[in-house]
Parts: C-alpha cells; sequence; structure tokens
C-alpha cells in the first residue's frame, strides 16, 4: 500500500515537471520498466535513486513522501 502512494507521488511529479516516463528513466540511469514498477507500487526505489528522482524534479524527498490518510 505504501509503494503505491509512493508511485503514484512519483508518477504525478514526473509528469507535472513534463518527463516522459523514457526520459527520466534515462536521467536516473534505470530502465523504463524499472520506473514503471516504481510508478505502479511494485518496487520501492532505494534512497540513492529516490535522491536523484528529487534533484531532477526539483523538490525535496519529504514533498516526494506520501502523506498520511489519517
Amino acid at each position: 500500500m505504501e509503494r503505491e502512494k509512493w508511485g503514484r507521488r512519483i508518477r504525478a511529479f514526473r509528469k507535472l515537471k513534463g518527463f516522459t516516463q523514457e526520459k527520466f528513466a534515462k536521467k536516473l540511469g534505470i530502465s523504463v520498466s524499472v520506473l514503471g514498477e516504481i510508478e505502479r507500487g511494485n518496487k520501492m526505489p532505494k534512497l540513492e535513486i529516490l535522491e536523484k528522482m528529487s534533484a531532477l524534479l526539483q523538490i525535496s524527498i519529504d514533498e516526494l513522501k506520501p502523506i498520511d490518510d489519517m
């Protein structure tokens, strides 16, 4: 469940910043299929990838972090 929330937020920010999956994955140094797995919530990115994502998206990792639904 938590991975799905991360994935949705990553996908939303990627689209907001105008990156295609292909371009974003290439800049991250990962395959499109791995990025797809992350965005679908099947895989949680390692801290190194999260750091690269936040730098490319020009946001903090905390902004990528899902908001609790409490």
